[in-house]
């Protein structure tokens, strides 16, 4: 059966999804970025990091493993929606417990009650029916097309609005819980089947044994994108922090508008014909060669047009984040370009191969960014980041090219 038709057809969806999300987030950050200060972004980032921090570290590796299955999914779709809800609550326990620790080590008390109202956000998206995979899994990206944007015009309209009336970085926080309510209730109204409370002790096993390499992966990849507004938020200021955070998101836009929309198609696409190596190498090369077209005019764009488009996007008080996007500009291309062989590593399996190569970019962040933010302040993060993404980009080439050349890493069964 072939599936470029179906590809195709998926990737106009995915890139209608990522046009509409990406137009309506610059939309929101464009107004928002008028009505808050970056010192108030900062507050808000530290809430955010905290959230994306404790996701990470209970991360279950669900959704892979379900896009793996070559069977249908529906047994699995009950102890799936069960270790949801349990990690949903953890996670929010977590933060509960450790808001005061955070707003300390920030030197940011305005961040507490931030941090304990974000604690809502993973226990109601905890609910989320795991059937949403199904449109991944059967390229059914119409649907996620739906069901994406419903969810994020009302949190854009309803997070836009409370900016407006609050003037306060709550406004952000309230919109995260909005969207939250909204995607567990439509997630029942358009995926099935629905899940109930049952579950299958042997299945819950399986999901979670065959997702701890994802959670490393995860884990890695989260600390490798976030260390740096770790020691930035540290050393420097929440001022410093809100400036980097919002100029590394503007810079993620290759990856995020090319790299993950090709991505979320491929790989299901990867995982089915993940048997026939000759198949696999000519979907793999037209990946990596439709990922460096479509980044390389925004890339050109954004290195010729720097202080223009932060001017154009947020206004001339943000013009500090101007240094720090020059780098990350690169930053966002190696991400583009790496995300290719990754998801061929995760498409055959071999969540240990991509964990490695997550912990070795880390692992020179590490030894970097410290020194790098002292002497070149947020510019200096940047330039971390840079580094370990270039060093990273021809290791998983490498590692991807091996299943090429006989060496198939097809674990036998």
């Amino acid at each position: 059966m072939g599936y470029s038709n179906q590809a195709i057809k998926g990737l106009s969806w995915i890139a209608a999804l990522r046009l509409a999300t990406r137009a309506l987030s610059f939309g929101r950050i464009a107004v928002i970025a008028r009505i808050l200060s970056p010192s108030q972004f900062g507050l808000f980032g530290i809430a955010s990091l905290l959230l994306a921090l404790v996701e990470v570290f209970t991360e279950t590796g669900v959704n892979i493993f379900l896009v793996q299955e070559k069977d249908r999914i529906d047994k699995y779709i009950n102890s799936a929606w069960i270790v949801s809800i349990v990690r949903g609550f953890v996670i929010g326990i977590v933060i509960l417990l450790s808001a005061s620790f955070v707003s300390t080590f920030f030197d940011a008390k305005e961040a507490l009650g931030l941090l304990l109202l974000i604690s809502f956000v993973p226990i109601i998206r905890g609910f989320i029916n795991p059937s949403v995979v199904v449109f991944q899994k059967e390229l059914i990206f119409q649907k996620e097309f739906l069901f994406k944007t419903i969810v994020l015009l009302i949190e854009v309209a309803i997070t836009v609005l409370l900016a407006f009336l609050l003037k306060s970085p709550y406004a952000l926080v309230i919109g995260l819980i909005i969207s939250a309510i909204t995607e567990v209730a439509l997630s029942f109204l358009i995926a099935h089947p629905r899940p109930r409370f049952s579950f299958n002790k042997n299945y819950i096993i399986k999901v979670v044994h065959s997702g701890k390499w994802v959670a490393m992966s995860t884990i890695f990849n989260y600390l490798y994108q976030n260390v740096d507004d770790m020691v930035v938020g540290k050393i420097l200021n929440t001022t410093s922090l809100g400036l980097y955070q919002v100029a590394y998101k503007i810079s993620m836009v290759p990856v995020t508008e090319v790299a993950d929309a090709i991505a979320r198609v491929t790989f299901p696409v990867f995982a089915k014909i993940s048997g026939d190596s000759a198949r696999l190498k000519k979907a793999f090369l037209k990946t990596s060669g439709a990922t460096m077209l479509f980044s390389l005019p925004i890339i050109i764009l954004f290195v010729l047009f720097p202080r223009e488009i932060i001017l154009i996007i947020l206004g001339d008080k943000w013009i500090g984040a101007v240094s720090a996007f020059q780098i990350l500009v690169f930053f966002g291309l190696a991400r583009a370009l790496i995300s290719p062989a990754l998801i061929l590593l995760l498409s055959l399996k071999r969540q240990d191969v991509v964990a490695k190569l997550s912990f070795f970019t880390f692992l020179i962040m590490a030894i970097t960014i410290i020194p790098f933010v002292n002497n070149f302040g947020i510019f200096g993060a940047g330039l971390s980041s840079v580094l370990a993404s270039v060093v990273m980009l021809p290791f998983a080439y490498i590692l991807a090219f091996k299943n090429f050349k006989g060496n198939s890493y097809e674990k036998k069964k």
